[in-house]
């Protein structure tokens, strides 16, 4: 097996006399950028920052989320809060002038639905310009000003909450998911429209002129249908008729009207099999044949817009790594060299036509910031953690490894801060599995990587066969092959950095949520013999089941298994953790949110039970209440992040054999935040 380390970045090892590692609550309590906007003139941006409650002293709740905006969005601009406390933001759009912005929020608890609001940048309080019968989704203004559109969906049935109070509260499986539609709101006059479109609506941009929209739609509005389904509609927006449809086939990303109206630009699929968009189109306004712009990406295009000159902005991700580049729209081109370094730009904006571009990014020093395009390449503009520059984090390297079939595999490595002999290792899976690493900011409570490298360990994230990040033909390398070579990767991971003399091969632990909970439940029971503890976070343990129980059983037939159960029971069966789960010698704790649409708390039950009852081996399952596919509180992330350090200590760093003890030590926690 062949290992090379082909860059190295981040911060040093070597402890330093003042700096301390990332805590676990730390690690929780970092702020995040989770979205960007460009203003119409170019000369500011806004944005939303995450701020998680604190557990122990807050009241339980997502995290907080507000609005800033920088003025001159560039090096050195001043951010400023607009929106700031405890509120939630759920989206964001500049007002066609400039002046203003436009959110939407439930800013008073009493509300029943979250509303329309505008704050002037030029001081005073918001204004709530529009309560709907329902809660407003996503908002778009239009160019001229004169309207907003936004998606939503039609008033509950009457008397609805009244009769929940008293007891009626039965739900029709699938059928209750109520229809997104597409309203447009008379700012002049108040008064809002539904639009009569065929299907269930989710993204949508306006024409230059604003006489027509481009709009997302789906037949249903399961989840299901809007991974497979969706394709771009062009609506007049007077008549609320449409005009023409792109014909995109497959999972669809963002699109983007040309600054002449007479184009559309998209990032789409090569085929209903593909397991995530990510081809660059362009195809006529009015239909017709669609042209890809880069053929044979040897990544996934993630974000669009248009410049002038007739070309098109772009941000991909290629392997380990994320690029920025223009590409003209109706000349093709070969993509260039794969880049090497660099912040990893997960969200882009710009003005449409112009030049210039702000984004999300993030480094492996930082979690993602807003930074914007100059001469020297992405800058950045905000600093919302500015403490923890006085962090010392584990060197951070990128690597790659031969598998056991001489394939290629790319993987994040970070070192134990203190480097003395072979250290324990854990190996995160990542979900998906049409997904990827690239080598940003590593660390969330799920993943708790510079507080383990503190701790002693050796951290690495392996990018196994079928992740993205390497062209369509890549991700579909772990298709109607569940858990056979792609979960082999993860071993082949384990045995490259065993050979690079730092982990212990006997001290190994792995860990991942979704299907990254699939892989750690396999490596649990399949693969038990490699690993010493394994950590599954709302994972699959049943591929049978699966398909009767989630929510997205055509998307998982078309780009996973590409079989349904029925033609291969004991094929299925055996690619399932639990037809394995007599083998599991590794100590298994399992955790999971009861409410969990995607992955079936039910999957996490079962597991744990077929080891507990044909297995001596230490089992525990976690339920989070009221939690989906992640954890979304503090209290929740911060409870899953120190289950998953005394677990990885119990059971690989110390080699224990009993089940550590089932509390933690919130009370003492809380006594002591009381007493501050």
């Amino acid at each position: 097996m062949t290992t090379a380390v082909t860059a190295v970045i981040g911060l040093s090892g070597g402890l330093a006399a003042a700096a301390e590692p990332l805590s676990l609550e730390e690690t929780v309590a970092l702020k995040r950028v989770s979205a960007v906007e460009m203003s119409p003139a170019g000369d500011a941006a806004a944005y939303t920052l995450s701020v998680p409650r604190e557990p122990y002293t807050d009241q339980d709740g997502e995290a907080w989320s507000e609005l800033h905006v920088i003025h001159g969005a560039e090096p050195g601009s001043d951010p400023r809060p607009f929106v700031a406390g405890e509120v939630q933001v759920k989206d964001f759009a500049w007002a066609a002038d400039g002046e203003s912005v436009f959110f939407t929020a439930k800013r008073d608890p009493e509300a029943d639905f979250v509303s329309l609001w505008q704050i002037a940048l030029d001081g005073g309080e918001a204004v709530e310009r529009h309560v709907h019968v329902n809660d407003i989704g996503a908002i778009h203004p239009s160019p001229d000003g004169e309207t907003l559109a936004f998606v939503a969906a039609e008033a509950p049935p009457a008397r609805e909450e009244e009769l929940e109070e008293k007891g009626f509260r039965a739900v029709v499986y699938e059928e209750s998911v109520p229809v997104q539609r597409v309203w447009l709101l008379d700012l002049a006059s108040g008064e809002a429209e539904a639009q009569d479109l065929p299907g269930s609506a989710s993204d949508l941009r306006w024409a230059p002129g604003g006489e027509r929209y481009a709009v997302a739609l789906a037949p249903t509005p399961l989840v299901d249908d809007s991974y497979t389904s969706r394709d771009v509609y062009i609506v007049a927006a007077e008549a609320g008729e449409v005009t023409a449809k792109l014909g995109s086939v497959g999972k669809l990303g963002e699109f983007a009207w040309s600054p002449d109206g007479e184009r559309i630009a998209y990032i789409g699929s090569e085929d209903i099999h593909d397991p995530r968009e990510g081809r660059l189109f362009v195809v006529p306004a009015d239909g017709g044949a669609r042209l890809e712009l880069l053929p044979d990406y040897p990544g996934h295009v993630r974000q669009i817009g248009w410049e002038a000159g007739n070309r098109i902005r772009y941000v991909g991700h290629r392997g380990l790594w994320s690029e920025y580049g223009t590409v003209a729209a109706d000349e093709p081109r070969a993509a260039g060299p794969a880049p090497e370094s660099g912040p990893i730009l997960r969200a882009m904006d710009g003005v449409s036509g112009g030049q210039g571009a702000v984004f999300v990014a993030d480094t492996p020093a930082h979690p993602p910031e807003v930074y914007a395009i100059t001469d020297d390449g992405p800058a950045r503009l905000t600093d919302s953690n500015p403490w923890l520059a006085g962090r010392t984090l584990g060197r951070q390297e990128t690597m790659t490894y031969e598998a056991r079939d001489a394939l290629e595999i790319e993987a994040v490595l970070i070192r134990p801060l203190q480097e003395s002999g072979r250290h324990p290792l854990i190996v995160f899976a990542h979900g998906g599995p049409e997904s990827h690493y690239s080598n940003g900011w590593m660390s969330n409570y799920s993943k708790p990587a510079h507080t383990m490298a503190a701790r002693g360990y050796a951290v690495v994230y392996p990018n196994y066969r079928g992740s993205t990040g390497r062209g369509v033909g890549f991700s579909k390398m772990g298709q109607q092959d569940y858990a056979d070579e792609e979960f082999n990767d993860l071993v082949d991971a384990k045995d490259a950095v065993v050979a690079m003399g730092l982990a212990d091969p006997e001290r190994v632990g792995i860990s991942g949520g979704s299907y990254g909970g699939y892989a750690s439940m396999w490596a649990a029971s399949a693969l038990t013999e490699h690993f010493a503890a394994a950590v599954a976070f709302v994972g699959i343990s049943n591929q049978i089941s699966k398909f009767g129980t989630g929510d997205i059983p055509w998307e998982m037939y078309y780009v996973h298994s590409r079989q349904w159960p029925w033609e291969d029971w004991m094929w299925m069966l055996e690619r399932s953790p639990v037809y394995h789960a007599g083998k599991t010698e590794t100590p298994l704790l399992i955790m999971a949110g009861d409410k969990d649409p995607r992955v079936h708390p039910s999957q996490s039950l079962e597991m744990y039970r077929h080891v507990k009852l044909r297995t001596d081996t230490p089992v525990r399952l976690v339920w989070y209440p009221d939690e989906v596919h992640g954890n979304r509180r503090s209290a929740a992330q911060l409870d899953y992040a120190m289950r998953f350090e005394r677990w990885m200590n119990h059971f690989v760093k110390n080699r224990g054999e009993d089940l550590p003890p089932r509390e933690l030590d919130h009370a003492a926690r809380l006594e002591a935040a009381a007493a501050e």
